[in-house]
C-alpha cells in the first residue's frame, strides 16, 4: 500500500512515543511524521508552526489536544489535508466550569505538584479496565514528566482558549474518521457520535478494550482502523 505523508499530532502530555506501535506499521508504507504540539499558549499558534514544517499535502490524524489542533490545521489550509482521523478529541469550545478546573490543575503544576496535575488531567479511570491500564497510565506519566510542567501549561492554557470548530467540521469533503475507544471516561462515545454526525460521509469507528488511549490500549486496532481510512479513495472537491 502506497499512501501519502501522514502527520500524527499527540495529545496533552504525550510525544511520539504514544503512536510509536502506528509509526512502525504505516512507515513501512510511506513517509510517517509527529508534529510536536508543546509550542504555544494557543491552538492558533501551534497550528501555524505545524504548517510551516508541513509536507504540502498530508493525511492527518490528531488525538485529544492534537486533535483540537488538527481541527485548527484542517481550518487554515484544508486544501493541504489529504484526509482526516480524530480520535478522542472535541470540536467544542471550552466550558467556564471545565476552564475552572484546568486552572486548578495549572496551580498545580507551577507549584511543584506536577504528578497531581497528571493525575487529574488524565485519570486512570480515562482508560479501559485491564491488565493493562496501570502500564498505560505509566507510559502517559513518563511522557508528561519528559516534556515537563512548562509545556503541560501551554497546553493547558491552549485548550481554555481554544474555538468552537463545528463549522470546520460541517466542511470536510475529506475521507474523514472518528475513533473512540469503548470505555473512553473522558471523550465518551457520545461525543464522537456527535462529530462523526457533523462530518459528511464520516466513519466512526469504537474499539473495545480501549479507553482514553486507544493508540496504546489497542494498538494493533487502531492501526488496521487507519489503514483502511488511508485506503479509501480521494473525496472530489
Amino acid at each position: 500500500m502506497n499512501i501519502e505523508p501522514i502527520l500524527m499530532l499527540p495529545g496533552m502530555f504525550c510525544d511520539a512515543r504514544v503512536f510509536s506501535a502506528q509509526m512502525t506499521a504505516l512507515g513501512r508504507d510511506g513517509l510517517v511524521a509527529i508534529a510536536p504540539t508543546t509550542g504555544g499558549e494557543r491552538v492558533e499558534e501551534v497550528a501555524s508552526a505545524i504548517l510551516s514544517g508541513a509536507p504540502q499535502k498530508f493525511a492527518l490524524f490528531g488525538h485529544g489536544y492534537g486533535g483540537v489542533v488538527a481541527q485548527e490545521v484542517l481550518r487554515r489550509a484544508p486544501e493541504r489535508v489529504t484526509r482526516i482521523a480524530l480520535m478522542g478529541t472535541t470540536p467544542l469550545a471550552e466550558t467556564p466550569q471545565d476552564a475552572a478546573d484546568r486552572e486548578v490543575r495549572i496551580v498545580a503544576a507551577r507549584s511543584g505538584r506536577f504528578d497531581d496535575a497528571i493525575g487529574a488531567e488524565i485519570r486512570i479511570t480515562d482508560l479501559a479496565v485491564g491488565p493493562q491500564r496501570n502500564d498505560v497510565f505509566a507510559k502517559i506519566s513518563a511522557m508528561a514528566k519528559a516534556n515537563g510542567p512548562d509545556a503541560y501549561v501551554r497546553q493547558a492554557r491552549a485548550m481554555q482558549r481554544r474555538k468552537d470548530q463545528q463549522a470546520v467540521l460541517r466542511r470536510i469533503k475529506q475521507p474523514a474518521l472518528v475513533i473512540c475507544g469503548a470505555e473512553d471516561g473522558k471523550t465518551p462515545i457520545k461525543r464522537h457520535e456527535f462529530m462523526a454526525e457533523l462530518i459528511p460521509y464520516a466513519r466512526l469507528e469504537v474499539i473495545d478494550g480501549a479507553g482514553h488511549m486507544p493508540m496504546l490500549e489497542q494498538p494493533q486496532a487502531v492501526t488496521s482502523i487507519l489503514q483502511d481510512w488511508l485506503r479509501q479513495p480521494f473525496v472530489l472537491r
